[in-house]
Formats: structure tokens, sequence, C-alpha cells
């Protein structure tokens, strides 16, 4: 008996690792940007139903890492760069808003698919709209579901709109969450986020050394 359920156990691992791998496959050559529906379709595509073997976000985002160092190499490193760069000038233009980056392109597994995800912060849910406006910014706005903690939920507008080859999501939060950022898809904990000096920091911390290959 004792055999037989470490046998169901190891099953069931192998299966998520696999799935795993397989949805990070997808989120990478397929721009799949949803981690929920990644591991959905891979299921679909490995076979597997039962919802044992369904990995978790952080297990598929720490196969994703695996598979771009793997198979990605400079292009992920230059795509991840790119949008870093892309971040810094959109921090120092939405400076009235509080701007925090966040998302894969801090995380560090940003690709050529990923947007630039920025959380601005105002009481008034228009201001930002006003403020693109202003500027002559077209914008599409749609809406994301955050969760503050277990029992806590928001309905937030997110501003979409694409610059130099690069698509940005502009989130707009209250101002209160300048103290408490909402939870991660990832890990259920309050979101990584950094600010335009943390971000230039990282730059300069990841700037190729003289001499190296952008290819």
């Amino acid at each position: 008996m004792h055999r037989a359920r470490e046998h169901t156990a190891t099953q069931t691992r192998e299966r998520r690792h696999r799935l795993a791998h397989e949805a990070a496959r997808l989120m990478v050559e397929g721009g799949i940007q949803d981690f929920h529906q990644a591991k959905r379709k891979a299921a679909i595509r490995l076979g597997i139903h039962d919802d044992a073997s369904l990995p978790r976000n952080a297990e598929i985002e720490q196969a994703l890492r695996e598979h771009q160092r793997l198979f990605a190499g400079s292009a992920q490193s230059n795509a991840l760069r790119q949008r870093r760069e892309a971040a810094v000038h959109a921090l120092e233009f939405l400076q009235a808003f509080a701007p925090r980056l966040a998302g894969p392109v801090l995380e560090g597994t940003a690709d050529a698919h990923s947007p630039v995800q920025l959380h601005l912060h105002d009481d008034d849910p228009d201001a930002v709209q006003r403020f693109l406006d202003e500027h002559g910014i077209p914008a599409e706005v749609r809406s994301r579901r955050l969760r503050w903690d277990r029992e806590r939920v928001l309905d937030a507008p997110v501003w979409v709109f694409s610059a130099d080859g690069v698509v940005f999501e502009l989130l707009v939060l209250p101002c209160h969450a300048l103290r408490q950022a909402p939870l991660s898809a990832v890990d259920e904990k309050p979101m990584r986020r950094a600010s335009l000096a943390r971000l230039r920091e990282l730059l300069q911390d990841t700037a190729p050394a003289p001499g190296d290959t952008q290819g």
C-alpha cells in the first residue's frame, strides 16, 4: 500500500514537471502571457487531465527561467534590456503618478512578446486617462481583477498602448497601494515592484561588459 502511494506520488510529480516545462515552452514560443491559459493548454497537449498534476504558477515561472537560459540566449537578454530601458523612459514620463515597474520585465523573464507593466497611483480614477489624452497618446482601457489579500479584490483599470514596438500596460491603483502592493498571481505574495531609482540600479548592474556583442 505504501509503495503504491509512493508510486502514485512520483507519477504526479513527473506529470507536474512535464506540464510546467510544456507551459513554459508555450509561453516562450507562443507568446502566451497568462499562466493559467498556458498550463491548461499544456495539459490538453500532453493529455493530462487530473488537477493534482497541474503545476503551481511558481513552478511554471521556474521552468520559464530554465527554458530561457537554455534556449533563448541573447535574444531574450536583448528583449529584456530593451523593455527595461523603455520602462525607464515611461517611469520618468509618468512620475506624477508615483509609478512602479512590475511583472516579467522586473522579474527578468520578459521576452519579445512581453508588455512593460507599470503600476500608477492616483485616487482620481480618470486622472490617467486625462493625462494620456493631454499628451495625445491613444490607449485602450481594459480591466484586471487583483487581490489585496485572501478576502479583498479590486477591479482596476489598465490602459494599454504601444510605443516604439513595445506594449505598455498602465495599471491604475489607489494611492494606498503604494504601501501595500496587490498579491502576485505567481506566488500569492505582495508583488515585487521597482521605482525609477531601483530600475536604474538594476540596469547598471546588468549592463553588458565592454566588448560584449549584442547580436
